[in-house]
């Protein structure tokens, strides 16, 4: 087991010790907070009626850069279960915790996951030899695990365990929950291999804003070229951009997608100096508003998914 975790992580939620039974409160929903948006999603679905789901980064929000306030040292105070995704993509929580004198169980939903690593050399230019990965598969960790919905289906199972141990009169109803929801993640998942399937592997190129689509990759067969790496606070350089450009034109990339939490001004450049079209918008790290395109998981994956396909599909090779 890879040894990743920060000293909040280390007290995974589902040991026994700390998770007990709440049927005193079981009348009222279960306060609960999520990291960001996409992991709330996914507790509301399983916990339904039973939980009272707060987000910490909300839609549209870069977690990269969250900034926590005291009033997020509150949420956390008042909470009586905390999700996590792990894998080092919350770097300001362990920080937050401790300042809102939270003890009780932290919840890592990334628990099990077939874990990627990518490389933080080289991570603004693609290679000719990527094959269905981004980057090289070694180095630094990519905690982007719910971008393959195999993944998807084991944070359903950690979030559906650490809900029933907390709520067990309500254990069955979970439960069922978590059955349904699985079966929807199963159906996207086959769609979208039989979806990306369709298309020609030599144009299942893109250009995208950083570097969070790596496990969609080894699962569905694109090959993305980020401009940044696994965080967003970085930008390409001027050479770095160049560079870009020279790979776009020499190895046929398809596409250039944007994505909701990204300054989109370089990729404008880069469109404008390579002559690639502009696929979309895609949805990484963050869902959208309610009411809006991908304001829950399994429609922020399908639009991912369809907008990839859409970009891709029609570009005819040259």
């Amino acid at each position: 087991m890879f040894r990743v975790m920060s000293g909040y992580l280390k007290r995974i939620a589902l040991a026994s010790s700390l998770l007990l039974p709440l049927q005193s409160l079981s009348a009222q929903p279960l306060p609960v907070v999520a990291s960001f948006s996409i992991l709330a999603d996914m507790v509301r679905e399983v916990g339904g009626p039973y939980v009272e789901v707060t987000s910490l980064v909300g839609p549209n929000a870069d977690s990269h850069v969250f900034d926590p306030t005291p009033a997020d040292a509150k949420r956390i105070a008042s909470a009586r279960l905390v999700f996590v995704n792990g894998l080092g993509f919350e770097g300001w929580l362990d920080r937050l915790v401790k300042s809102s004198g939270y003890r009780g169980p932290i919840v890592v939903a990334s628990q099990g996951v077939t874990i990627s690593f990518k490389s933080r050399e080289n991570q603004t230019h693609p290679h000719a030899d990527s094959g269905a990965h981004s980057l090289h598969t070694h180095g630094s960790l990519d905690p982007h695990a719910w971008q393959n919905l195999a993944n998807a289906e084991r944070y359903v199972e950690t979030i559906r365990k650490a809900l029933v141990m907390a709520l067990p009169t309500y254990a069955a109803q979970l439960d069922q929950r978590a059955a349904e929801y699985t079966q929807q993640i199963q159906i996207l998942d086959q769609a979208t291999k039989a979806r990306v399937a369709m298309v020609a592997a030599a144009r299942r190129r893109v250009i995208v804003s950083h570097d969070a689509f790596g496990y969609f990759a080894a699962a569905y067969g694109v090959t993305f070229y980020p401009l940044q790496g696994i965080a967003t606070a970085s930008e390409p350089s001027a050479a770095e951009v160049v560079r870009i450009v020279d790979q776009i034109k020499k190895h046929k990339v398809s596409a250039i997608f944007t994505e909701n939490i990204s300054d989109p001004r370089v990729l404008e450049r880069i469109v404008k100096e390579s002559g690639a079209k502009v696929g979309g918008i895609l949805y990484a790290d963050a869902l959208t508003a309610p009411g809006t395109v991908a304001d829950t998981f399994l429609k922020m994956f399908e639009h991912n998914a369809t907008t990839i396909v859409g970009g891709i599909s029609d570009q005819l090779d040259q």
